[in-house]
């Protein structure tokens, strides 16, 4: 039996362990602290995930993901300029030539049902790979929406095809997707994606043979983070990480499913750094392969340290949302978006307005 194999079993034990534990001692003496409680943790290297039950569960079945909506053609995302604008409830958009801009991308929904787009999303394709900044919702068979996004790609604006496509099984790591979402400027995001390649061009060049040095010489002469991530050596580094939590990951998730497992807590070397939160088993089920992936890819690329985390220490993070200031952004009958900064984080919830919804579809958390 092989190592990876070895560590999937072992780790997949240790997550039907805390499925089946009757409490948690970090919520003890304060049920109504949280509708959210952490359970013990799945630990992997440097990796800890803390999976987070949810005593309430709401029906995300209508929502389409962007990977399914690009995979079906319903979904069309373009650079700004060569969609016309207010051609309602046509079945594609009308292209126009010319036009683009670094931080704007047009996207057209011709789904009959509503899209869910979150930040750290990536597509690829037009005259650069872009990372989605900011979670939203896109009603079904929309106009034309106008997207806030941050390139990931600084060394090319020429065009290799005129729609983009999902960088499948992948978004940005979490360190990538805080300079998008909580600094909203483009210039700290290039030099995240340079530290990013940095840190995999030396992993990858480190005691691999002349397999390794092909690899991190590819990693080193690209500009662009999804080729980075897509590089051979690079997923097995990515995969090893995620192991535990990917192989046997159908029966994971059915059992993650039977707790009303929505969410994560997510910590590196000790260190926490971010929790994804959803409405259902069922979405966190979707985005579960893309997320893991990427809480991999910032193990890979972090500096080695010793640190430990506990389950209490990941529940109070989990319960602290005091807010010192709050932004938030609606988009009436659709969505509502608010910033939340506090001691030490950042978090951003996403609210669905749409009829018979009513609830937060998605919260990440970033420590700071």
């Amino acid at each position: 039996m092989n190592t990876m194999l070895r560590a999937a079993l072992a780790l997949t034990a240790a997550a039907t362990a805390f499925l089946a534990s009757p409490g948690n001692p970090a919520s003890a003496g304060k049920p109504n602290a949280s509708r959210y409680r952490v359970e013990s943790p799945i630990e992997h290297g440097n990796l800890t995930i803390f999976p987070v039950v949810s005593s309430t569960n709401y029906d995300t079945s209508r929502f389409l993901t962007l990977d399914e909506g690009l995979a079906s053609g319903d979904v069309v995302v373009t650079e700004a300029g060569r969609v016309r604008p207010l051609m309602r409830r046509r079945p594609q958009p009308v292209p126009e030539p010319g036009g683009g801009d670094v931080n704007r991308l047009l996207l057209v929904n011709n789904s009959s049902r509503p899209l869910l787009l979150l930040a750290g999303e990536i597509v690829t394709g037009g005259k650069q790979d872009r990372v989605v900044g900011k979670d939203r919702i896109v009603p079904a068979a929309s106009d034309p929406v106008d997207l806030s996004v941050f390139c990931v790609e600084p060394g090319r604006w020429s065009q290799t095809s005129a729609n983009f496509q999902s960088m499948n099984s992948a978004m940005a790591q979490p360190s990538v997707r805080a300079k998008a979402m909580g600094e909203k400027d483009q210039q700290q995001v290039w030099a995240e994606v340079r530290r990013s390649q940095e840190a995999m061009a030396d992993r990858v060049g480190t005691g691999a043979g002349a397999a390794g040095g092909r690899a991190a010489a590819e990693v080193a002469g690209t500009s662009s983070y999804a080729r980075v991530m897509d590089n051979s050596e690079v997923k097995k580094q990515v995969d090893e990480a995620a192991a535990p939590l990917l192989y046997g990951r159908r029966d994971l998730l059915r059992r993650l499913q039977a707790q009303n497992a929505v969410g994560v807590v997510v910590a590196v070397n000790g260190r926490i750094l971010w929790a994804d939160l959803f409405a259902s088993p069922e979405l966190l089920a979707k985005y579960w392969e893309k997320l893991v992936r990427s809480y991999a890819a910032e193990a890979v690329t972090a500096r080695r340290h010793k640190g430990h985390v506990t389950l209490q220490d990941a529940q109070r993070f989990l319960d602290d949302l005091e807010g010192t200031r709050q932004v938030v952004e609606t988009e009436p009958g659709i969505f509502r978006h608010t910033e939340m900064s506090g001691r030490g984080f950042r978090a951003f919830e996403l609210t669905s307005l749409l009829p018979k919804t009513g609830f937060e579809v998605h919260l990440s958390k970033m420590a700071e």
